[in-house]
């Protein structure tokens, strides 16, 4: 069984699939709106110096989000191939 976690514990260079969101109103538009729907691939780019935003690869555009942003996203790690 696949173990699912929290966007922003990805590691730069892995991706995942967006299993979920536990977001809500215009912030779950946003999030939907930019591409993170259930299925959808992700993977981490680049993480700022300090750790936070975080530049994350998602249906062909780069999108930076804040850890708290993140954190509404439920991911799991898998097979992408």
């Amino acid at each position: 069984m696949l173990q699912e976690m929290p966007l922003y514990q990805l590691k730069v260079g892995e991706s995942c699939r967006v299993s979920s969101l536990t977001a809500e109103g215009i912030l779950r538009r946003r999030l939907l709106d930019l591409g993170f729907v259930p299925g959808s691939q992700v993977k981490n780019i680049r993480r700022s110096p300090l750790g936070d935003p975080t530049a994350y690869l998602v249906r062909g555009a780069a999108v930076a989000l804040r850890k708290e942003e993140a954190a509404l996203i439920k991911v799991t790690l898998k097979n992408l191939a």
